[in-house]
């Protein structure tokens, strides 16, 4: 039991589920769920409990149960004692102090990570300001390679998304080369297939490679389909760089999605077994997002920000290349307008740099929220001063197969150009290459000389 009194008011907290869960700043999801605070004084009070609470505490009280969660297993069996000596002494308000403060350096955060659960990262992301978030995930350096090397000084990659609601393979290659034309694809060149079809998916795959195999392209490409799938399609011979999967913080949920940490060992070692990188050896693409549990109905009264954070300890046993979390996606009844998606997405990005991740967030929202562009604006300006390794690259923001908008392709163009940031730096030179971009880091104005369009034509 958690006690705190504020203005001569005594607040209980049963366990430290429930303190975790009133001191989340306000979304629908948790009001949903059942678990938020009734008001902003208790929220105010179970933050400041919270503050005072030794993080060693996150070691001793699990908030879903060992015995029956193997999400729960796999965070405390995998915890670096060493790693973690740091900051054992310190409350999770002490914490706060320690990754602000100036002192603190990427490599002290790194050589951190192995040490803190999602829990304590989630912990401490509910006592800071966008302002905290923003100052210690920028901090954070946590690179990946397939390909291309990502998550470097000075680096912000796209994910190229050309998705079509058919599978149109002329369609998803025009929206290809466009965006190669506007430079985005590094991170990854990922498609949402429409269908469900194996053959459907060898045939994306297929298409991708060659067009990657014949103008020399640094990048590395992915069908977001189910694991299950994608091991079907490396036994039929496919070219497959990444395994993709949707993850969740609980153990039902990932249940409810198809998937266990066996199933996903089995992706990743099938893909290590192709040996189709060159750079590094990345090979998993993992999505999540704040209220999936929720709507599984498997978050088993934990808060969804903190089984978001927990999603993540499930991603790094993977050594992913890429992991993004689709912040908006799931819709208002989660987090309902523009402000709460901010947040999310800082939080989000916050704990998964936090914990050694090379997080990417999908600046989103779905056509019923209380948000527009206005708001992603702000938030993908915002994720590029925090450091954020890559983001959406969609034709026009809008997601034609997946009904929700996004990022564009001139939205990428915008914020590196604004904030002094390139593409992958193997990318950034084969855009020099294509004469995509002139000796000065500029874009054609004469497109259609560039060598590119040129073999292409050819």
């Amino acid at each position: 039991m958690y006690k705190h009194t504020l203005h001569n008011t005594n607040f209980v907290f049963t366990d430290l589920r429930e303190l975790m869960a009133k001191a989340t700043p306000e979304r629908s999801g948790d009001q949903l769920a059942g678990v938020a605070a009734a008001t902003a004084t208790e929220r105010v009070a179970a933050q400041m409990c919270l503050a005072d609470l030794p993080l060693k505490t996150f070691l001793s009280e699990a908030l879903i149960e060992y015995e029956s969660d193997e999400v729960t297993r796999l965070i405390m069996d995998s915890h670096d004692a060493a790693a973690f000596a740091p900051v054992a002494s310190q409350t999770v308000g002490q914490f706060r102090d320690w990754l602000l403060d100036t002192s603190t350096t990427a490599a002290m955060l790194r050589a951190l990570a192995p040490g803190l659960t999602p829990e304590m990262a989630a912990a401490v992301s509910k006592i800071m300001r966008l302002q905290d978030l923003i100052a210690v995930a920028a901090k954070c350096e946590n690179r990946s390679a397939f390909r291309n090397q990502l998550g470097g000084p000075g680096v912000l990659a796209a994910r190229l998304q050309p998705n079509h609601p058919t599978d149109d393979p002329r369609g998803i290659l025009a929206a290809t080369i466009d965006g190669l034309l506007a430079g985005s694809g590094d991170a990854v060149i990922g498609i949402n297939p429409a269908s469900e079809s194996l053959e459907q998916i060898i045939s994306i795959n297929t298409m991708l490679d060659q067009l990657l195999q014949t103008y020399q392209i640094p990048t590395q490409t992915c069908v977001l389909t189910h694991v299950t799938l994608t091991l079907q399609a490396i036994e039929k011979g496919a070219p497959v760089d990444l395994v993709f999967q949707s993850i969740a913080g609980t153990q039902a949920a990932n249940d409810s999605f198809g998937i266990n940490l066996g199933l996903l060992k089995e992706g990743r070692d099938a893909a290590l077994a192709l040996k189709r990188y060159t750079t590094g050896n990345n090979v998993m693409y993992f999505e999540t997002g704040q209220g999936s549990c929720l709507s599984a109905n498997a978050h088993q009264g934990v808060d969804q920000q903190t089984l978001e954070a927990r999603a993540y300890a499930v991603a790094r046993a993977f050594d992913p290349l890429l992991v993004n979390t689709v912040v908006g996606f799931i819709g208002p009844e989660y987090l309902y307008n523009g402000k709460q998606i901010i947040r999310a997405g800082l939080e989000d990005h916050f704990c998964g740099k936090l914990l050694g991740l090379p997080m990417g967030v999908d600046v989103c929202y779905t056509n019923h929220a209380e948000a527009d562009q206005d708001d992603m604006d702000m938030l993908l300006t915002l994720l590029g001063s925090a450091g954020v390794n890559f983001v959406m690259a969609i034709p026009g923001s809008d997601d034609i197969m997946l009904n929700y908008q996004s990022t564009s392709f001139h939205d990428i163009r915008y914020v590196r150009d604004l904030l002094g940031k390139k593409a992958a730096p193997e990318f950034e030179a084969w855009l020099l290459k294509m004469g995509i971009k002139n000796a000065q880091g500029n874009f054609q104005a004469a497109i259609e000389d560039s060598p590119f369009l040129q073999l292409l034509a050819g």
